[in-house]
């Protein structure tokens, strides 16, 4: 089965459980997520998007948040508490977006596993060197968190660069070296079935032969598994305990065992404190789409003791002007939108084409919408109003706002995109709730003309 297929139920783990639900309002921080633009050596051609709290640290912490499978960078930003947190207690996020067909992280290549070999980790470490030397961080104090594919990334890099990472966490990943495959494949179906079993020695060694000079200190590793993932299977939680236990020097006995909720079970390795080396989190029933708790990741790092004592620089992160379709600048408006549009450029009659694809799971889904202008003129300000199946709430969205959040829907540009030029598109999407019927609407009109359906 392709990748994106056995993938795409991650989705829904965009949305922290642990967390409110979507609210279109504005934070009460001025911050926005900005995207970054030559920002060193980068074989992939990820896209890096940068959240700097209005206040940092002295000596800012960094977070590399991953995304999951189908999903980016801005959609990681929007569902999880990372940056809020950041507001918080200081410290600065990178959330690296894949660009991909299958907008997932490159975890299997034999370039990805191997220290500087290029692909998808040299790129995510020059976002961290390019913070570390505009934002004066703290070489010591790097982390990575992801989910699925963001968390094998995760392991990736910790098994890449021990050196840089002081710690991770990982929601449904797989050890580090699990999922290398030949011959250019994406997907590996023995690891993702949790067949590949080898002993903690073996699983060490995979990350010390990867840094055959490095002898440490060895970054912390917290591991967050559901015993009914049926994506990436169960099995891989133990063997990701095996790993980083054995990195460590530890016994695969734990020296801790609580449990912080109902049906969970944790376990810590080498020490029974909140930032023991090892850290595992068993979620009982829960499948592929596990609750991301960010603030429990944040307590792992030792980030939530920082205070934020200093403004960060009065220029913005961007060396470059960034590409029409970069994320927000400002934030979405505290009121809903206005009822009369501002001015808009309709497009001629059939000068428009949508293309809308859906990724569906138990009672969610996420829909990627194209917006295409085929007219010669451009159209100045859009907004693109479909009515969405029975049954459909949308709990949050990127690169436009949307009211109401079900029936008939309106998706307005934001400042940043308002403007499509002939023969170009725009790129949007939400995540929503379904009742049974994940379908797609029908027609969609822009600025009152009808668009063609792709």
């Amino acid at each position: 089965m392709r990748l994106m297929a056995k993938m795409l139920a991650v989705t829904a783990a965009a949305v922290t459980a642990a967390a409110a639900a979507l609210t279109f309002a504005a934070p009460a921080s001025a911050a926005t997520l900005t995207e970054v633009t030559n920002f060193g050596t980068n074989p992939s051609n990820l896209r890096m998007y940068l959240y700097v709290p209005d206040r940092v640290a002295t000596r800012p912490a960094i977070l590399v948040a991953m995304h999951y499978c189908t999903g980016t960078g801005p959609a990681y930003y929007s569902g999880t508490q990372y940056a809020s947190l950041a507001d918080r207690y200081g410290y600065i996020v990178i959330y690296p977006s894949v660009t991909r067909s299958s907008q997932c992280f490159d975890v299997y290549s034999q370039q990805a596993l191997t220290r500087g070999g290029g692909s998808d980790p040299v790129g995510i470490r020059s976002m961290i060197s390019y913070v570390q030397q505009r934002y004066n961080a703290d070489p010591g104090r790097i982390f990575a968190t992801g989910t699925s594919s963001g968390a094998m990334m995760t392991n990736v890099m910790l098994g890449v660069y021990p050196d840089v990472f002081a710690a991770g966490a990982s929601f449904a990943g797989v050890p580090f070296t699990c999922f290398a495959t030949t011959g250019g494949s994406e997907w590996n179906s023995q690891c993702a079935n949790g067949q590949i079993v080898r002993t903690a020695q073996q699983w060490g060694d995979a990350v010390r032969n990867t840094n055959p000079s490095y002898r440490g200190p060895w970054p912390r590793m917290q591991i967050w598994h559901g015993t009914n993932d049926d994506t990436l299977r169960y099995p891989n939680f133990a063997e990701q305990v095996k790993q980083w236990t054995n990195v460590h020097g530890l016994s695969q006995t734990p020296t801790y065992t609580d449990s912080p909720q109902s049906n969970y079970t944790r376990t810590r390795y080498g020490g029974s404190g909140g930032m023991a080396p090892v850290e595992a989190i068993s979620m009982q029933g829960v499948g592929h789409n596990l609750p991301v708790d960010a603030a429990q990741v944040i307590r792992f790092f030792g980030l939530d003791g920082t205070t934020p004592t200093t403004a960060p620089p009065t220029t913005a992160p961007p060396t470059t002007a960034p590409p029409t379709t970069a994320p927000p600048t400002t934030a979405p408006p505290t009121t809903a939108p206005p009822t009369t549009a501002p001015p808009t450029t309709p497009p001629p009659s059939g000068a428009c084409r949508v293309t809308y694809g859906v990724n569906a799971w138990n009672n969610g889904l996420v829909a990627s919408v194209t917006i295409a202008n085929t007219g010669s003129s451009a159209i100045n300000g859009w907004s693109l109003a479909f009515t969405l199946p029975s049954g459909q709430t949308i709990t949050s969205g990127w690169n436009a706002t949307y009211s109401p959040t079900s029936g008939a829907v309106t998706a307005r540009n934001v400042s940043y995109n308002a403007t499509i030029p002939p023969n170009g598109s725009q790129s949007i999407g939400f995540q929503a709730t379904h009742t049974g019927n994940s379908g797609r609407p029908t027609s969609f009109t822009l600025n009152g003309t009808p668009c063609a359906v792709a």
